[in-house]
């Protein structure tokens, strides 16, 4: 009752945190009486005093200075015009600032609207195939879930009990594949079919652009390798890192003149938005795990998983099949307060590596973003591209880019020993 009343409750499209907190208050008195909520201030107190989930904000305001001070935007078009006098290569040229930027900020919605407002305008200008150019852009905005440092990872290590450095360590070949995969499609697609990714007609030398690169890419670049290999080496812990990534993208804005008091505020009031948004999510989703833990639920649940044929198997193909349907109508941190809770102590019982399970957790959450009619990739391209491009065109857009990922997220699945990095 109490998982269908919420999933009932999102579907309407009512708040996440007031559904979580609403419907645990619901049916926790009616089930178990008022005196389970006195537990309740403990738990928010745990909450507060997580110094990993302090990664979040700081990981955040990193993201929005990059895109409020325009250094996403130099990325864009130094990278755009280094690789647009090839078939593609407006395209490749996406994807890999996709991959920086994710990288660099962990938030899907900033790059996707990033690439929206910049990229989009210049594919459409060297007559790009519609759906194609809505497919990478959506598909490079999603890398923000897979590559380190990831907002999902950092909620799933907390939810999982799991070290978010190890989850970041894990992370890296997935999504460096993932990069490839769609890369490859790129070039092969502008091989076969040279009209759906024209060249861009480039007017400088290559040895101008190249400075002009350098200068673009290398110190946001930096910033990145400084931050992921400090929590690699084990110099600094995730919380750490993400101090060094707030400070240093500010001393970036700074070294490109792009800093002022007005874009602090307005990075700072998206900040704290976003922030407020997860964990008023976090605080209800605290509420709703403790109704069905203290309920026995996760019990049964845990006796229903175990008592499947196939169990391991069945189990993980089970679990990533409801999170693919789930991830069709709601919004990843729902998934992740929602049903990761009810599997990690199946995941446990089954003596399956929790690294492993989240990461293809992760893949999974981040095709959500992707599928059609809800995947909210779609909805960040919609709410920036042009009023005649239409939203059909962005669903046929990002099938083969769904496809990819589903091959990756099998390949990970089959292949764990070659592809987590522990």
């Amino acid at each position: 009752m109490l998982f269908l009343i919420a999933l009932l409750f999102l579907f309407f499209g009512y708040s996440v945190a007031f559904t979580f907190a609403g419907v645990s208050v619901i049916v926790g008195v009616f089930a178990l009486g008022m005196d389970l909520f006195a537990f309740m201030p403990y738990r928010i107190m745990s909450v507060m005093e997580n110094t990993t989930l302090m990664a979040i904000p700081m990981f955040v305001f990193m993201g929005i200075v990059l895109q409020k001070t325009g250094l996403a935007e130099r990325l864009l078009e130094s990278a755009a015009k280094l690789f647009g006098s090839m078939a593609g290569g407006v395209a490749i040229s996406t994807i890999i600032v996709g991959a920086l930027l994710a990288a660099s900020t962990g938030v899907v919605g900033a790059s996707v609207v990033a690439m929206g407002v910049i990229s989009l305008p210049v594919m459409l200008k060297n007559n790009y195939h519609q759906p194609t150019a809505a497919g990478v852009i959506c598909a490079s905005g999603t890398l923000g879930q897979i590559i380190p440092p990831s907002i999902i990872l950092i909620i799933l290590g907390d939810v999982m009990g799991v070290p978010v450095g190890d989850l970041f360590k894990a992370a890296v070949l997935p999504g460096f594949l993932l990069i490839v995969v769609y890369t490859i499609y790129i070039l092969v697609l502008g091989k076969f079919k040279p009209h759906y990714c024209p060249p861009m007609e480039v007017t400088e030398s290559k040895r101008e652009l190249l400075v002009q690169a350098m200068k673009d890419i290398v110190p946001p670049l930096l910033l990145i390798v400084t931050v992921l290999g400090s929590i690699f080496t084990g110099v600094a812990t995730p919380t750490e890192s993400a101090a060094i990534g707030a400070v240093g993208s500010l001393v970036l804005a700074l070294f490109y003149r792009s800093l002022s008091f007005a874009k602090i505020n307005a990075v700072s009031k998206e900040t704290v938005k976003v922030t407020s948004m997860i964990f008023a999510v976090l605080i209800g989703a605290t509420a709703f795990s403790m109704v069905f833990s203290y309920s026995g639920s996760e019990y049964i649940v845990e006796e229903f998983f175990l008592e499947l044929p196939g169990e391991k198997w069945t189990f993980i193909l089970l679990a990533m099949l409801a999170i693919l349907i789930l991830g069709f109508f709601i919004d990843f941190i729902e998934i992740a307060f929602l049903v990761v809770p009810i599997l990690t102590p199946v995941a446990l019982a089954l003596d399956i590596d929790l690294i492993w399970f989240a990461i293809l957790i992760t893949m999974n959450l981040q095709t959500s973003f992707l599928t059609p009619p809800f995947g909210f990739s779609l909805f960040y391209l919609k709410g920036v591209a042009p009023p005649s491009f239409k939203t059909t065109t962005i669903y046929k857009g990002v099938i083969p880019f769904i496809l990819m990922q589903l091959f990756v997220l099998g390949l990970v699945l089959l292949l764990p020993e070659y592809l987590i990095i522990s």
